[in-house]
């Protein structure tokens, strides 16, 4: 079997559109990065660390062309680094999935400062700073696609979690303010909340002797992540992420009573010691 010209697999390389995801050395951000990829994207993946280079190895084993990124996403300075990365690309971004984000459990009192005001940087900050950028350049072509990974956290207090909640109900409200703002520009703007997911997300926020610590009773990143491209490819304003129950506990969470949902969430995130 003869081998495609290097000059044709370039043009072919050219003709596929570009994906950018934001976190995506790992979990979610991962299996979204690995949807666009296995779905006919490039894709350009940012991450803080030496993992992001392995993800887009992997990535490169779809076929497609994959470049990371390495930044610091709690800053001004990394969060521009990683856009300026990609207008070198020299390509139109044509699908945006804004990812990155901590988390941070214990008690607020207990918390440390730095490490509160370091998610908001990250979680807020930095999605509004990514999304300014992407919007900028999608508007005047009058196309592409964003989605921004919110969570079900975003429909209920979280004590315990007391920075992180409001942080994606942020994200939540955002996506949903941005997609009215851009309804006739033809970008379309998609929120994905999901539940609890079999990742590293809250092992990472300190949260491996909570119920959350537990692995094993949580949605499939794989499934979340198949759930979150299906939508904003569709153009839907936004999707719950997870199993008929993780879809059911949103639904509820619009008629349940704060105090109430605020009750069961700390029974679940609250440290064992």
């Amino acid at each position: 079997m003869s081998r495609t010209p290097v000059w044709e697999e370039s043009l072919m390389a050219q003709d596929r559109p570009l994906a950018v995801v934001t976190g995506g050395s790992s979990g979610i951000g991962l299996e979204l990065a690995r949807q666009c990829a296995q779905h006919g994207f490039d894709v350009a993946v940012s991450g803080s660390s030496e993992k992001v280079d392995a993800a887009a190895a992997s990535l490169r084993e779809l076929g497609v062309d994959a470049w990371a990124h390495r930044a610091d996403a709690s800053t001004y300075d990394g969060v521009e680094s990683f856009w300026q990365f990609v207008v070198g690309l020299g390509r139109p971004v044509d699908l945006a999935v804004l990812n990155v984000g901590v988390g941070l459990g214990g008690a607020f009192v207990d918390t440390d400062l730095d490490d509160e005001l370091r998610l908001i940087a990250i979680n807020v900050s930095g999605t509004v700073h990514f999304a300014k950028r992407v919007v900028q350049q999608m508007v005047p072509r009058g196309q592409g696609r964003i989605l921004i990974v919110s969570s079900v956290s975003a429909t209920t207090p979280t004590p315990y979690e007391t920075v992180y909640g409001p942080s994606k109900a942020f994200g939540f409200s955002f996506a949903e303010s941005l997609r009215e703002e851009l309804r006739d520009s033809g970008v379309t703007v998609t929120a994905l909340l999901p539940g609890a997911t079999d990742s590293d997300f809250h092992a990472n926020a300190g949260m491996g002797d909570t119920v959350y610590g537990d692995n094993s009773w949580k949605n499939d990143k794989t499934q979340v992540a198949a759930q979150g491209f299906a939508a904003v490819m569709a153009g839907d304003d936004h999707v719950v992420g997870g199993d008929d129950a993780t879809k059911q506990e949103a639904a509820d969470n619009r008629t349940t009573p704060e105090p109430e949902k605020a009750a069961a969430m700390a029974e679940k995130a609250r440290p064992s010691s």
